[in-house]
């Protein structure tokens, strides 16, 4: 099987796994779905998963008995049970006599297992609808069918011990840090939804109350599936943290991350090729999965093959839908500055008060872009009534450094709302140099997004690796306009999500732009650009 595994697996570190899994099975059963209310049955792959993630210091060690684990992240296709499997471990982290802290030795290699004094667990999830229908609702359908249900006062918002000394939470859209002020253990489900600010902000708020109660031994689960690249997700940016920790990039002794996944070079071009995909990226859950249903939607001609491969294959796989390949533009990247006095051009994008706006530079020689400044709408401004407006001095300041510290060939800047300012400069620096450079006409636009792309799969385009930048791109949309190059090949612009959307796409046009300067700079014989032969780039690790 195709897996990314941090830490590999050691042999020397005792565990309460075993323990735990076997008090799922005895007292626990099935949610939601078709084995509703039978008794639980932890596979092969969830028990050796619950042994690693529940191992522990051993013996003589400074931490004994203590958790080696504070952070655990499961990526796992669709399908695979993995919320309901979540939901398992936080009705034994919150039960009084389940064994989840080590509470003394039966030997050196075996520990005692015990519960959680008053155990505080938030149930997080993206939406209200979702926290109730998967892992808040899973807990509940769970203790309501298990032995366990007298155990619990079983409410809508809140599980509570009978006693109540110990309650698990649901917490949807935006929980505040304050809701896992004295947190016991945490589940966040479906963290490849977890994209818009507010619930990333309370991620990070909420893993930093994990040090607070110390005896308690705290811990986070987050389950996933894949996650689509560039969407700039918790589930993108914890399996980049895991990436790092395997490729020795950054240490954390703390961390627990596994994926699995059908391998990238999988032949899809048959039915046989994509069983043995879809078995390899299942693992035992192909016992009880329609394996036969799945491969048929594989075989829709209108079926979305990306969506497809990342949610039954769980590989990281671009949206059909979006306009970039951010899998690509994250090999582009590179360490590299710019000498002062070089010549440039600059791309301008954005609004007054709801959108953000963009300077991105690209330097004519090399093709090396970077973006020189961002004022975006902060998430906590949007609203009925709730006012923002871009800080234009601060603009104007940053266009005026650029210029002074560079020799600027063309700015090219998209009109609206920035008019009076376009002409200003323009008047400062020559018309010839600062030019009002409209995105609205469908054909030209298009026709520089196709360069921009072209440029993208060539490598002509290396970046800074900003991660602004890269969200922006993340954020764009296709919208297909119907017409097409003289080969036939669609063309396509740019668009958000939706109008109201907070995810922003300005950093994407203003580099489009600062793009399509430099090429009309090499095409006016302002300097060439000698595609590079190798670069020290920040990649993906292939698994």
């Amino acid at each position: 099987m195709t897996t990314l595994i941090v830490p590999r697996y050691e042999k020397t570190w005792p565990t309460l796994g075993d323990q735990v899994a076997q008090w799922i099975e005895r007292f626990l059963v099935h949610g939601p779905g078709d084995l509703r209310g039978a008794p639980a049955k932890v596979d092969d792959e969830k028990e050796a998963l619950l042994r690693r993630m529940y191992e522990i210091y051993p013996q003589g060690h400074p931490m004994e008995g203590r958790r080696r684990f504070k952070r655990c992240a499961l990526s796992l296709r669709k399908g695979s049970a993995k919320t309901e499997f979540a939901a398992w471990i936080v009705a034994a982290e919150l039960h009084p006599e389940a064994p989840v802290r080590c509470v003394g030795w039966k030997s050196r290699r075996k520990p005692i297992g015990g519960g959680v004094t008053d155990p505080y667990i938030p149930v997080v999830a993206y939406t209200e609808e979702q926290s109730e229908e998967l892992g808040y609702g899973a807990l509940l359908v769970i203790l309501e069918h298990s032995e366990l249900a007298g155990d619990f006062d079983l409410g809508l918002q809140r599980v509570m011990r009978i006693g109540g000394d110990g309650k698990a939470v649901h917490l949807a859209t935006a929980p505040d840090s304050r809701d896992g002020a004295r947190t016991t253990f945490q589940f966040f489900d479906e963290t490849h939804r977890f994209i818009l600010p507010r619930l990333k902000s309370a991620h990070r708020a909420m893993l930093a109350n994990i040090p607070k109660r110390k005896l308690a031994d705290s811990w986070s689960l987050e389950t996933t599936t894949a996650p689509a690249p560039g969407e700039g997700s918790v589930a993108e940016d914890t399996m980049e943290y895991g990436r790092a920790v395997a490729e020795g990039r950054t240490e954390d002794a703390k961390l627990f991350f596994f994926h699995r996944q059908a391998k990238d070079t999988a032949d899809l071009s048959t039915r046989k090729g994509r069983r043995r995909a879809v078995l390899e990226a299942s693992g035992p859950v192909a016992e009880w999965s329609d394996v036969d249903g799945i491969l048929d939607m594989f075989e829709d001609p209108t079926a979305d093959q990306s969506y497809l491969r990342r949610v039954w294959l769980n590989q990281l796989v671009q949206s059909s839908d979006r306009a970039f390949d951010l899998v690509q533009w994250g090999k582009l990247a590179r360490e590299y500055q710019p000498e002062d006095g070089v010549t440039i051009t600059l791309g301008f994008d954005g609004s007054r008060f709801d959108d953000g706006t963009a300077l991105v530079a690209t330097e004519v020689l090399t093709g090396y872009q970077w973006l020189m400044g961002l004022w975006e709408k902060p998430f906590a401004a949007h609203g009925p009534g709730l006012e923002w407006q871009v800080p234009e001095h601060e603009v104007e300041a940053r266009v005026t450094e650029a210029f002074s510290r560079y020799n600027v060939w063309r700015l090219y800047g998209d009109p609206p709302y920035w008019e009076s300012t376009l002409a200003t400069w323009a008047g400062r620096y020559g018309a010839e140099v600062v030019v009002a450079w409209a995105t609205y006409r469908t054909r030209k636009m298009a026709d520089t997004i196709r360069a921009f792309v072209s440029a993208m799969r060539q490598g002509d385009i290396t970046h800074s690796g900003d991660e602004s930048y890269t969200r922006h791109l993340g954020n764009a949309y296709r919208r297909e306009t119907g017409l097409r190059t003289d080969e036939g090949e669609p063309l396509f612009v740019i668009q958000k999500e939706r109008k109201d959307s907070p995810l922003k796409i300005d950093v994407a046009m203003a580099g489009i732009l600062s793009w399509e300067a430099r090429r009309d700079a090499l095409t006016k014989g302002v300097g060439e650009a000698p595609r590079p032969s190798v670069y020290e780039t920040r990649g993906a690790l292939v698994l």
